[in-house]
C-alpha cells in the first residue's frame, strides 16, 4: 500500500495542492473511514486506557510532522526517488531502538554509513542537480516515521492494532490539521480532480491497519 504513496501524491501535486492541504486531506478522510467502520463493526475497539492514548498521541504527532515534511519533499523530488529515500526508515528505527536500550546488530551500522551518502548518488543522476533540501526533507520524514513505530511498538503490547492505528490517526490528523490553519488555509481551485486524494486516503485507511497488524505480531 505504501508503494502508492508518492504516485496518487505526485498526481495530487500536479494537479494543484499544496502539501500541506494533501496532507490534512487525506489524513482527515482516512481517520473518517476508520471511525465509521469501527462504529458500526467494533465499537469496543474505541475503548483505550489514558497511558495508551497518550503513546498513540505522541505518535500521531511525530508522524503528522513526518507527513508534512513527506509531502514537501514530494513536491521537490521524482515519486520514486522520494520513495527510495523513505524507504531507509528501517535503519532509522534501529539507531531509535539503540536510543531505546534495545540490542542493534553491527551490520546496522554499515548499513547507515552506506545509505546516507547512497542518498546524495540518487538524487544526482545524470546532468540533473541533486536536491539536497528535497532529500534531508526526506530523511527527515523518515526518521520521524520511524520514531512513531517505535512508540506504537510499545502501546501495541495491551492495545488492538485497530485501537491503535484510530488514535494514532486521530492525533496525526489534529497535527496536520493545525499546521494546514496556521500556515497554508489554500485548497486547489474548482475543477481540481480530487481522485488522487480519495485513494491516497483510501491506502492510508488499509496501510495503517496492517501496519500495526504487523508490528503487534512482529515488533517493530
Amino acid at each position: 500500500f505504501l508503494g502508492f504513496t508518492p504516485i496518487f501524491g505526485k498526481h495530487a501535486l500536479l494537479a494543484g495542492f499544496s502539501p500541506l492541504a494533501l496532507v490534512t486531506l487525506r489524513t482527515a478522510i482516512a481517520v473518517g473511514m476508520l471511525f465509521i467502520s469501527m462504529l458500526i463493526l467494533h465499537r469496543q475497539f474505541f475503548y483505550i486506557y489514558p497511558v495508551g492514548l497518550i503513546g498513540c498521541a505522541l505518535a500521531g504527532l511525530f508522524n503528522g510532522l513526518g507527513s508534512i515534511l513527506y509531502y514537501s519533499a514530494l513536491n521537490r523530488l521524482d515519486a520514486s526517488i522520494a520513495h527510495l529515500i523513505y524507504s531507509f526508515y528501517p535503519i532509522f528505527l534501529a539507531v531509535w531502538q539503540m536510543l531505546d536500550s534495545q540490542p542493534v546488530n553491527r551490520i546496522t551500522f554499515i548499513r547507515l554509513g552506506v545509505a546516507i551518502p547512497g542518498v546524495y548518488l540518487l538524487v544526482a543522476t545524470g546532468s540533473q542537480t541533486a536536491d539536497l533540501t528535497g532529500a534531508l526533507l526526506m530523511i527527515g520524514s523518515a526518521i520521524l516515521y520511524a520514531l512513531h513505530i517505535l512508540i506504537n511498538q510499545r502501546v501495541l503490547l495491551e492495545v488492538p492494532a485497530p485501537t491503535v492505528t484510530f488514535y494514532t490517526l486521530l492525533s496525526m490528523t489534529v497535527t496536520v490539521t493545525t499546521a494546514f490553519l496556521l500556515f497554508n488555509r489554500q485548497f486547489p481551485p474548482g475543477g481540481t480532480p480530487w481522485w488522487p486524494v480519495l485513494g491516497m486516503a483510501a491506502i492510508t485507511f488499509f496501510s495503517r491497519i496492517t501496519l500495526f497488524l504487523g508490528v503487534k505480531h512482529l515488533g517493530g
